[in-house]
C-alpha cells in the first residue's frame, strides 16, 4: 500500500489506512487468510483479521517497533527520543515528546484537549524548524493510566478524526513519560483504538474496527 495526504504529499505509513486495506482485500476475496502481510513505507507489517459474517470486523496490526533515535525520527530536539522537550514559537511554549512509527509524531499533554485551538496551533507545530520533515501533532488528555483522549493535526492533511500511527505514538509517549501504562484505550473523535506496547524492544500493536462506508467507481478521463 501507498498512502497520500490531502496536500498530495506521500506519507511513509498510515495505521488506519492499513486496517482499511486489510478489510478491503479480505472482504473482496483478494486475500482471505486471518493473518495478512502488507508492504508499507516502513516495511512489511502483519495484520490479524477478526471476521463477522464473512466480513472483516476488526483488525489487529503489528505496527512495528517505535523509532526513538532523534536523527531517525527526524527532529533536532535533544534526546533519544526527546521527552518533555520544550518547544517555543509564536504559539508560546509547549512540552513535546517526539517518537516515530515510521512517520514523525509530537505528543503534547494538556488538561483539556477540547480547549486547544487545533486549527491555529496545529499548522505552526507541524512546520516548526525542529522537524525537518514536518510532524504529526497530537494533544492528549490522560483519563487514567490505561485510558486517554486525543485530538490530532496530521502532517499534510490538517485536523483528522483519527490517526492510527499517532495513537501508537501516544501509547509509547505515555510509557516514556510515566503517564500511562503499556496498554492504552485511546479515544479519538472518529472512535476508539486499543494499543499495546509490551516492552521497550517490542512492536506496538493496534486494534480497531474497520467499516465500509462508501463504494464507487473511478472513471478515467
Amino acid at each position: 500500500m501507498r498512502m497520500f495526504n490531502a496536500d498530495g504529499s506521500e506519507s511513509e505509513m498510515c495505521g488506519n489506512g492499513l486496517r482499511c486495506v486489510a478489510k478491503y482485500v479480505y472482504d473482496h476475496g483478494i486475500a482471505t487468510k486471518p493473518t495478512l502481510a502488507i508492504e508499507t513505507g516502513r516495511g512489511v507489517l502483519t495484520v490479524d483479521v477478526t471476521a463477522k459474517d464473512g466480513k472483516a470486523d476488526a483488525v489487529r496490526v503489528n505496527m512495528g517497533k517505535p523509532i526513538l533515535q532523534a536523527s531517525d525520527i527526524p527532529t533536532t530536539l535533544p534526546g533519544d527520543p526527546p521527552i518533555n522537550a520544550v518547544l517555543t514559537g509564536d504559539f508560546g511554549s509547549v512540552e513535546v515528546t517526539v517518537v516515530s512509527m515510521g512517520n514523525p509524531h509530537a505528543v503534547i499533554y494538556v488538561p483539556d484537549v477540547d480547549a486547544i485551538p487545533l486549527e491555529t496551533i496545529g499548522p505552526k507545530l507541524e512546520t516548526h524548524p525542529a522537524f525537518p520533515r514536518r510532524v504529526n501533532v497530537h494533544f492528549v488528555q490522560v483519563i487514567s493510566s490505561s485510558e486517554a483522549k486525543m485530538r490530532t493535526w496530521e502532517r499534510g492533511s490538517g485536523i483528522t478524526l483519527a490517526c492510527g500511527t499517532g495513537a501508537c505514538a501516544v501509547a509509547v509517549a505515555g510509557v516514556l513519560t510515566g503517564r500511562t501504562g503499556r496498554t492504552l484505550l485511546a479515544h479519538l473523535p472518529g472512535g476508539d483504538l486499543e494499543l499495546e506496547w509490551a516492552g521497550d524492544d517490542q512492536p506496538v500493536f493496534m486494534t480497531g474496527p474497520a467499516t465500509e462506508v462508501f463504494s464507487g467507481e473511478w472513471v478515467e478521463i
